[in-house]
């Protein structure tokens, strides 16, 4: 799945207007309009070359910087900004160091913003059909880094984000 898939599933999942996707950006630190989030939207077929297909000229790729921007931008826009002791907000740390990472950290934050425990996160991978324990979710929301660290491969990303279409949409 590329971030503009991810960006497409969490949008329909959790029911999102444009109008409330473009405020979320702007949450997370990136300035955006309405046809600009609408462009980052736009599906692209899988065996499409970008640079040789016409009819995606006006496509926005979204890199890992915009996803993560949006993730912090809705948990902003879910729970509020978080504020240091003396009022300030904080500013989030930046946790997708590469590709790899990307399921892993919009696990994570999605976990956050809509304040789901592990035993939501477990009910909902099985709702979508798929089995895991709490020792194998513990080693996914972990540091980039930590020992026990495990990559979240697609299939759990996917999976949970159709787990959250269920919950969420009916």
């Amino acid at each position: 799945m590329d971030n503009n898939d991810i960006l497409i599933r969490l949008r329909y999942a959790l029911d999102i207007k444009d109008q409330d996707m473009v405020e979320i950006f702007r949450l997370g630190g990136v300035e955006m309009t309405k046809e600009d989030v609408q462009l980052v939207l736009t599906k692209v077929e899988e065996e499409a070359d970008y640079d040789e297909v016409d009819e995606y000229e006006d496509y926005i790729k979204c890199t890992n910087s915009m996803l993560e921007s949006f993730l912090n931008g809705l948990i902003i826009f879910k729970r509020g900004p978080q504020l240091t002791k003396d009022g300030q907000p904080v500013k989030p740390d930046r946790s997708i160091k590469n590709h790899s990472s990307v399921n892993n950290v919009m696990l994570k934050k999605v976990k956050i913003a809509l304040k789901l425990t592990s035993e939501d996160i477990i009910n909902i991978l099985d709702d979508a059909g798929v089995t895991i324990t709490k020792g194998e979710l513990s080693a996914l929301l972990r540091k980039e880094g930590h020992k026990n660290y495990k990559e979240c491969l697609d299939k759990y990303a996917r999976n949970f984000l159709k787990g959250l279409t269920i919950r969420y949409r009916g």
